[in-house]
């Protein structure tokens, strides 16, 4: 198998290429790369790889810039510190992605998979669907909450967001842990400022998060009701005329 490592970052290049050779040292790494632009002028000028890492964020540019120069058809190994649903969301076969710093047994799975999958596919990728979606979701969207707690203030990650309720003109936070927070926000306002490929408002009252869904109950033809982690005894009832975007939604089918 022959390899290319596009990674700005000479140290985590070195440090990739002795875990690739160390999963197997029949692996031939043909090249390593720092930039969008040598990456460009290598590719015109050589045969191309089985495989790519590629990092997303290169030195000159996000690395999609490759793609609008060069048409490249190897199989594709991302390599990002970026928010891994969006990535997730956007799955394709012959992309898959490895978030940083890398994990050794990570890598060895991703590229296992690799080498069970159909080299060459003959799939069209499309990445500029991709890079709206990364670029979109990095410049748009809040990561973040801050609240006062008495005399502190909380801070706490939109990953770490079970839910969103809204009661008697109040809206809260419940947190995967359990606890609960007050927000000065409408659910209508977080729905713009969230990301909507994570959060989803199942009803007037609830806004729900991708990973906090447990079960899918089907009460009736276009009747779902959710069960949620750290729920607190509110009914999370996805209302019918959002059904169909629901599970649209659970599919990714929402992307772009």
């Amino acid at each position: 198998m022959k390899v290319v490592i596009i990674e700005d970052e000479s140290l985590a290049s070195e440090r990739l290429k002795k875990m690739v050779l160390t999963y197997d040292e029949s692996i031939e790494i043909i090249a390593q790369l720092e930039s969008v632009e040598e990456s460009v002028e290598w590719f015109r000028g050589n045969p191309h790889p089985d495989l790519i890492f590629l990092d997303i964020h290169l030195e000159d540019d996000l690395s999609f810039a490759i793609f609008e120069k060069v048409k490249v058809n190897s199989s594709i190994i991302f390599t990002t510190a970026f928010d891994e649903y969006a990535i997730k969301a956007f799955k394709l076969k012959s992309i898959d992605y490895l978030l940083k710093p890398i994990v050794q047994e990570e890598l060895y799975a991703a590229l296992k998979k690799y080498g069970e999958m159909t080299a060459q596919t003959g799939e069209e990728k499309d990445f500029h669907t991709l890079y709206d979606l990364i670029v979109k979701k990095s410049e748009s969207y809040r990561e973040r909450f801050s609240v006062r707690v008495g005399q502190r203030i909380k801070t706490f990650a939109c990953s770490d967001i079970s839910y969103f309720i809204s009661e008697a003109g109040y809206t809260s936070a419940v947190l995967f842990d359990g606890s609960t927070y007050a927000l000065d926000q409408s659910l209508e306002a977080l729905s713009k400022e969230l990301d909507p490929l994570l959060f989803f408002r199942i009803n007037r009252k609830m806004m729900v998060a991708l990973d906090s869904i447990k079960e899918v109950h089907i009460l009736s033809t276009n009747r779902l009701k959710l069960e949620l982690q750290a729920q607190k005894g509110e009914e999370a009832l996805v209302s019918l005329d959002k059904s169909s975007a629901f599970k649209k939604w659970l599919e990714g089918s929402n992307i772009g």
